[in-house]
């Protein structure tokens, strides 16, 4: 019988493992970066045509090759950076497989040219689909520039499997470098689509390129983060709970200098955010953690993504104290956690049923040693009650509100819900008699009316009946295509991440409508010169970033998206008034009863009602 077994060509085997590394054009730009940067360059510019297909090239200033190292590179398993097994596991560059560009070349056309700063030539290397070509004397500049041709033409099968859309393409890419530029705020990165500019980064401190990568909405979102321990060194910034998103597009994490998964790890720190963010919401992060080279294997997979901890576990709990710890700082959280194991179980109350504590009454004569003390003791606990009436005092202002940053307010069940002599949870409807206007309107705890109406008692949450108002207007000027506009004394710049620049763009019309008057400003960058009538200038960038966040949403549901331009925008606004005035209080609760809407767009109660004469029986 036949022996069945053969050696593949090399040229077969490199074109087959090339799909290890090589999955797209921004597998190609994830390794050149790389390379680039380990080879000491502190400018790396990227270009790409067609999504990559037809072009990616890479031009960096870094150390540059001799004309031997320009031909051996291409070579499978040749590298600059081990001379031993050992070595593999003490890289403090970005790992070695010495593959990337032998598995790059395998599959396209790639053109390297290259010079030393010791050398007055450049060289020219050609390889076509892992073949050499040739190899000649040029002029250039130091550093290196690959140009990556037809990516997979000799493969056609793998080819046809690359996703055809551009924009896809495009939007890996972009990942891609946004990974490796965040990574390396000491590297000037710029990327650029057929020679037009998308990201131009300059040298600059961290938090300065996370701004210039996410968009300068970001900077007043982050929280810093910086622990030091004798396994790990954490430092980087994490987002405020309020900033959560319903995705993962703005986790980043990396160790040692390079960007890793590792779904782990990510529950550390969404652990720290536990109660504080929705249960299905993404807090933000960009973490760096440094180990001894030693204690992690970055040579896991392939593409260099997946890394393996030799103290998984400890890592684990220094992440999520280092998070929790920074929330902590900043008035998130406790700072302090109390151990519950021994604490008593207290029971949940039932919604809408308000339990209130016993109140006790003094006497000030009372003397525990007169000859009466019998009876004093008696007429003393005769004169303890149970009250079960909805205080509306300057008590609650006491409580804190996370919603409305801190402003005192009691709860939606204190204002909805009273017990009846019978001991049944009652609640009224407002109802609008006559039309008749409100009376009696005084203004509570600064944010709060308390008004007479219809034979019933009211009390308003002012925040929430602006909030509707608001709601209502920039409906009306989505559907009417225009609103009032103050125009800015001095325009403000924002700088937005690209997928922000396209909503801005998409919705431009929309944004008119609302108020706004805004115009493109080079890459990402838009400028302001008008807002909305309602909208304070301090708030600006952060109404727009809210505006922005409630815009991603699936393109089918662009109807979805224009009422949540309004209903972002209104909240936004609405929360942004901590303490209203006589003249508000009135002019709100008339404006709100006259509409007759009694919910917030996020359905939260706006007014609750007694009737008074079931007021009058509670004294009775």
């Amino acid at each position: 019988m036949a022996d069945c077994i053969k050696l593949l060509p090399e040229i077969v085997a490199n074109q087959i493992k090339a799909g290890e590394v090589v999955e797209s054009p921004s597998s190609v730009v994830k390794e050149m970066m790389e390379n680039a940067i380990d080879a000491g360059a502190t400018e790396v510019t990227v270009n790409y045509v067609n999504g990559g297909r037809d072009l990616v090239q890479i031009i960096d200033n870094g150390r540059g090759m001799s004309p031997v190292d320009a031909r051996m590179a291409f070579e499978c398993h040749a590298t600059s950076k081990i001379a031993s097994l050992d070595d593999i596991y003490a890289l403090h560059t970005f790992g070695f497989r010495g593959e990337a560009l032998s598995s790059i070349s395998a599959v396209s056309q790639v053109e390297l040219i290259t010079r030393q700063a010791d050398c007055e030539v450049g060289t020219q290397t050609i390889i076509n689909g892992g073949e050499f070509v040739s190899q000649t004397p040029t002029a250039a500049p130091v550093g290196s520039q690959f140009l990556v041709r037809n990516l997979f033409y000799n493969t056609p099968a793998r080819r046809k499997f690359i996703n055809s859309k551009e924009a896809t393409l495009s939007s890996d890419i972009k990942r891609e470098f946004r990974r490796v530029a965040l990574c390396h705020p000491e590297v000037a990165c710029t990327l650029m689509n057929n020679g037009a500019p998308i990201y131009s980064l300059p040298v600059s401190s961290l938090v300065e390129r996370i701004v210039g990568v996410m968009g300068n909405a970001t900077r007043r979102n982050l929280l810093e983060v910086d622990v030091e321990t004798t396994i790990a060194t954490v430092k980087g910034y994490v987002g405020r709970p309020e900033t959560a998103r319903n995705n993962s597009s703005e986790q980043y994490m990396f160790v040692n200098g390079r960007f890793f998964r590792s779904p782990y790890l990510n529950k550390a720190v969404s652990k720290a955010y536990e109660k504080l963010i929705p249960d299905r919401g993404y807090p933000t992060f960009f973490l760096y953690i440094t180990v001894d080279t030693e204690r992690v294997d970055v040579n896991v997979h392939a593409q260099k993504t997946e890394v393996k901890f030799a103290d998984n576990e400890a890592i684990w709990q220094i992440l999520n104290a280092a998070v929790r710890e920074t929330l902590a700082k900043n008035g998130a959280m406790p700072l302090i956690d109390f151990d519950a194991e021994d604490l008593v179980e207290i029971p949940v109350a039932t919604t809408g049923v308000r339990y209130v504590e016993p109140r006790a009454t003094t006497k000030d004569n009372y003397n525990p040693f007169a000859e009466n003390y019998g009876e004093e003791k008696s007429s003393v606990s005769a004169g303890n009650e149970w009250s079960a009436i909805p205080k509306i005092s300057d008590e609650f202002d006491l409580a804190s509100s996370a919603e409305f940053g801190g402003v005192g307010g009691a709860s939606d069940a204190e204002f909805e819900y009273f017990e009846s002599g019978e001991g049944e949870v009652q609640m009224l409807d407002l109802g609008v008699e006559g039309r008749e206007e409100p009376s009696n309107i005084s203004l509570c705890c600064g944010r709060y009316a308390v008004a007479t109406f219809s034979s019933k008692m009211l009390v308003v949450d002012l925040t929430r009946a602006r909030e509707r108002l608001l709601y209502d207007h920039y409906v009306a000027s989505l559907q009417s295509g225009h609103s009032m506009s103050q125009q800015l004394l001095f325009p403000e710049l924002l700088t937005l991440t690209e997928e922000e620049f396209d909503l801005v763009e998409e919705y431009a019309v929309d944004f008119a409508s609302l108020g706004f008057d805004i115009k493109a400003q080079g890459v990402n960058t838009i400028e302001v010169f008008g807002i909305p009538a309602d909208v304070h200038t301090e708030q600006l960038d952060r109404a727009i970033y809210d505006l922005l966040q409630s815009l991603k949403l699936p393109q089918s549901m662009v109807e979805m998206r224009r009422n949540a331009l309004a209903q972002t925008l209104a909240h936004s606004e609405a929360v942004g008034t901590t303490r209203f005035t006589q003249e508000d209080a009135e002019r709100l609760t008339t404006q709100i009863l006259a509409s007759a809407e009694s919910y917030t767009p996020a359905g939260k109660r706006i007014v609750s009602a007694w009737a008074l004469s079931d007021i009058k029986n509670l004294f009775e």
